[in-house]
């Protein structure tokens, strides 16, 4: 089920919120999870036996640590029990099959036949909850966090629906005072509603209008240039749109529910420098790879050199987390070459003193140069594409692009750039819980947000389904 679908908006978010605030608040958090489990399960059923098994391991291994003995190699070993099972579980769904498929071809090359294998099909959602489940374990192995003594709160923490397919990110220290005992008051519910549809629109309104341009581009064979930089441009723009559309719908449906999820996204496209955009960008996920990959590493702590590398690690550990194929590798080295550059010409004393503006536009040009690796479907229609941008396949919009492009398509793109790049407040510190609008404000977005969201509601109705980008993660 997602949020962008007829039977969410108007069969089970109707009927989740009527009883979740008819119930008394120590009663809200077993709706949540039963709610949550009926939210996935309604894609497989099978997978939500799979979700609920890897819930109570780590419920189970979590009690472990919690009652053995605070220090030592008992509390070691289960740490790594725990970890382990969960790492082993997403690399048996997620990269099973690219590791057959990279085998296969290695084998061909020399000569040989390629392997018989199974297909294994990818759980949606599982590269986000087993996140969530290996920070629950290695926050009670640090002392961060007591652990749960109810299993219902710690599967109601791993499995809340708003987050549970693509993130953010929460940490159970941030959610389980919250799930304790819920409370939301109209101010939450109207604060929440207001986000969910503002994000209703950035996916309907703007993500989907502009992924058949972006889809057209990708697909051809040999883009010019121009073909090639709309293509990238359309790309960066839906992928915003769609993802940021989908975490402002997730922190609104937690909002409505009286929880408070942090923010995921800080105008990401504004940054002026590449780290600066990690800091932007899927902020609950960079926040991840940092406490979790990069510091136990040795983060900066062990000379320049192994700075470098665990950077690099990180990146391309990052990029693998994102898709099962080669290109996601690739785009996660780029980034992890662009975060030691800065960081060599920084601590050299060289990097660039650019006005705002240029250092904003170089900064996107590198993002948006990655996307291609990102989108592409391949290693060779990436190549096509960086090859078109260099004008080897002409310079200007061929004919068979130009009858593929709907007016719609252009005009939700250029909507969308305005939207991403005219000025605007500041965006939140890092780390930050929404702040709540003013009631002024409130007012005045309210009146704008409900006809445009009803118009994206309308279109959903009419028009085929489209899931996130990121559910393929």
């Amino acid at each position: 089920m997602v949020f962008t679908s007829s039977v969410f908006l108007f069969l089970f978010l109707p009927i989740f919120l009527a009883v979740y605030h008819l119930l008394p608040s120590n009663r809200r958090t077993l709706w949540i999870l039963i709610a949550s489990y009926l939210f996935y399960g309604w894609w497989r059923i099978d997978f939500l036996v799979l979700f609920i098994a890897t819930t109570a391991f780590t419920y189970l291994v979590g009690r472990g640590l919690v009652a053995g003995p605070k220090r030592g190699r008992y509390q070691g070993l289960l740490l790594t029990l725990g970890v382990a099972g969960n790492l082993a579980t997403l690399a048996y769904f997620k990269y099973f099959n690219f590791g057959v498929e990279s085998l296969d071809s290695l084998l061909v090359t020399l000569g040989g036949s390629p392997l018989l294998a199974w297909q294994v099909i990818l759980p949606i959602g599982i590269s986000f909850y087993v996140f969530q489940s290996v920070s629950y374990l290695v926050d009670i192995h640090r002392g961060d966090a007591s652990g749960s003594t109810r299993f219902v709160d710690m599967a109601a923490y791993i499995a809340l629906f708003p987050q549970l397919i693509a993130g953010p990110i929460v940490r159970f220290k941030e959610l389980a005072p919250q799930l304790e005992s819920p409370v939301a008051s109209f101010s939450d519910f109207s604060q929440g509603s207001l986000r969910f549809m503002i994000g209703f629109c950035k996916k309907v309104l703007v993500a989907d209008m502009v992924a058949p341009l972006a889809d057209a581009v990708f697909s051809l064979s040999q883009p010019t240039a121009a073909e090639a930089a709309l293509g990238a441009l359309a790309f960066a723009v839906q992928l915003f749109f769609d993802f940021s559309g989908y975490s402002d719908m997730a922190i609104g449906l937690a909002r409505m529910m009286g929880l408070r999820l942090l923010e995921n996204f800080a105008m990401p496209y504004r940054s002026r420098t590449i780290t600066e955009f990690w800091q932007r960008w899927h902020i609950s996920l960079s926040r991840w790879l940092r406490d979790y990959l990069y510091i136990p590493l040795g983060g900066n702590r062990r000379g320049r050199r192994r700075t470098y590398v665990n950077l690099m690690l990180v990146m391309l550990l990052g990029g693998l987390w994102h898709g099962a194929a080669w290109t996601f590798v690739l785009w996660g080295a780029w980034h992890g070459l662009l975060l030691v550059g800065e960081r060599l010409l920084r601590e050299n004393g060289r990097g660039p003193r650019l006005p705002r503006r240029v250092a904003v536009a170089r900064t996107f040009l590198f993002v948006a140069l990655g996307w291609i690796t990102f989108r592409a479907d391949g290693i060779a229609g990436a190549t096509a594409m960086y090859s078109g941008l260099l004008g080897v396949h002409g310079m200007g919009i061929s004919p068979q692009l130009a009858w593929q492009l709907p007016s719609s398509a252009v005009v939700a793109l250029a909507a969308g750039c305005l939207l991403i790049w005219l000025p605007a407040p500041a965006p939140p510190p890092r780390d930050s819980l929404p702040a709540p609008l003013p009631a002024p404000a409130a007012r005045v977005a309210t009146a704008v947000i409900v006809p445009v969201f009803l118009l994206g509601v309308l279109r959903m109705v009419a028009d085929s389904f489209s899931p996130f980008l990121y559910f393929r993660f």
